[in-house]
């Protein structure tokens, strides 16, 4: 173990570069690689916009519900401790779990599904993300994005379909190698996608209490729930409301946590890597023990139906869906109406330009434009 990593952890001085070669910061007084992805992905505007972007509720329906900035700090505080403990680059989890949102739309999966259906070669958010960051952000003067190391941009990119593979091949590069060859990424990069899964599920439930959407006794069918719910009633027998609300969740997490640390740490045993080369070759170690994934799983369904799947959030989300529709068809018969910067990327597909703009967009932007341009247009908004 070198400076507390371990041997299969992804080591800055080992990085596989950038695209773009830029002079190393000096070792004692500078920044390693990884942590200068991280901080250029805190200082881009797009990461600033996750601010007024949905996680589940709309970003004007309450002071308190999560945005995609709250989750993706909320991502990056649980990615550390457990990189902590599986002694794994903290730094390299940190970068991901921030950026790992950087390409979602307005109005959550709404805005996303929307733009899918626009886009005759569809629309995936985690390739979006990697568009922010090679191209779409500008800030230096010799080259688009933020130029961010390979293991970086590998961990955002967590699935991609053959579609966009064979479209995207030469930028993808190294990238897409491992979609053909059946590797895996970091476990870095591993880590990072199932502390977003533990953050969402157990936070979605916090929103859902606190909307009135859910409530307690329904989650009663749900075991993860209920066990920890059974728990924290024996060691306060007094506490209700938002307390215990706070504290069962903060239980159901710990619990995973630790399932995920000590499982991990059983796989990693038994593969024994002992470099990042050999972790990409093997089948993925950080995980869930397989009773405890099958008890996420049935949280995930459950929320899936009664939140996600609300009528009060389907109408919402169908309401999103048509503003997303309309500006799509909007930009498409008046181009001039989006910016001239947006001009300089993908210049033979505009329809590609176009979710590059809509998708960029904050909640409030979208929703602002929509009105706009449909009190000028309206047969194309009914």
């Amino acid at each position: 173990m070198i400076n507390g990593l371990a041997s299969y952890a992804a080591k800055p001085e080992e990085s596989l570069g950038r695209v773009f070669a830029e002079p190393q910061e000096p070792t004692l007084s500078g920044r390693n690689p990884f942590q200068r992805d991280r901080d250029r992905i805190v200082h881009s505007a797009a990461f600033r916009r996750l601010e007024y972007k949905t996680q589940v509720f709309l970003n004007h329906e309450g002071d308190h519900f999560r945005t995609r900035l709250t989750h993706s700090l909320e991502v990056a505080q649980i990615g550390r401790a457990i990189a902590r403990r599986l002694h794994l680059n903290e730094d390299l989890v940190e970068g991901i779990a921030l950026a790992h949102d950087l390409g979602h739309t307005p109005f959550g999966h709404a805005g996303q599904d929307a733009l899918n259906a626009c886009l005759k070669d569809g629309f995936e958010h985690n390739l979006q993300s990697l568009w922010v960051v090679d191209e779409l952000e500008e800030r230096y003067p010799t080259f688009n994005g933020l130029n961010l190391s390979f293991e970086t941009r590998e961990g955002i990119l967590k699935h991609l379909s053959k579609k966009h593979l064979t479209q995207h091949r030469k930028w993808l590069g190294q990238l897409g190698d491992r979609f053909i060859e059946g590797h895996q990424p970091s476990l870095e990069a591993q880590l990072a996608n199932i502390a977003d899964e533990v953050a969402y599920s157990n936070h979605d439930i916090d929103d859902g209490i606190r909307s009135g959407l859910l409530d307690m006794e329904h989650l009663s069918s749900v075991k993860l729930w209920q066990t920890h719910l059974n728990h924290v009633h024996d060691l306060y027998p007094e506490l209700t409301g938002r307390r215990l609300r706070h504290e069962v969740i903060r239980h159901i997490i710990h619990q995973l946590v630790d399932d995920l640390v000590n499982y991990s740490k059983n796989l990693l045993q038994q593969h024994h890597p002992t470099s990042i080369h050999e972790v990409r070759l093997l089948p993925p170690l950080i995980q869930f023990s397989p009773s405890i994934q099958a008890e996420v799983t049935e949280l995930k369904r459950f929320l899936f139906k009664n939140l996600y799947r609300h009528p009060q959030v389907v109408a919402k989300t169908e309401e999103a869906s048509t503003q997303i529709h309309f500006l799509f068809g909007f930009y498409t018969t008046h181009p001039n109406e989006i910016p001239e910067h947006f001009y300089q990327t993908d210049v033979s597909n505009q329809p590609r330009r176009i979710a590059h703009y809509i998708a960029g967009m904050t909640d409030r932007f979208a929703r602002r434009e929509y009105i706009r341009f449909s009190a000028i247009t309206p047969n194309q908004s009914s």
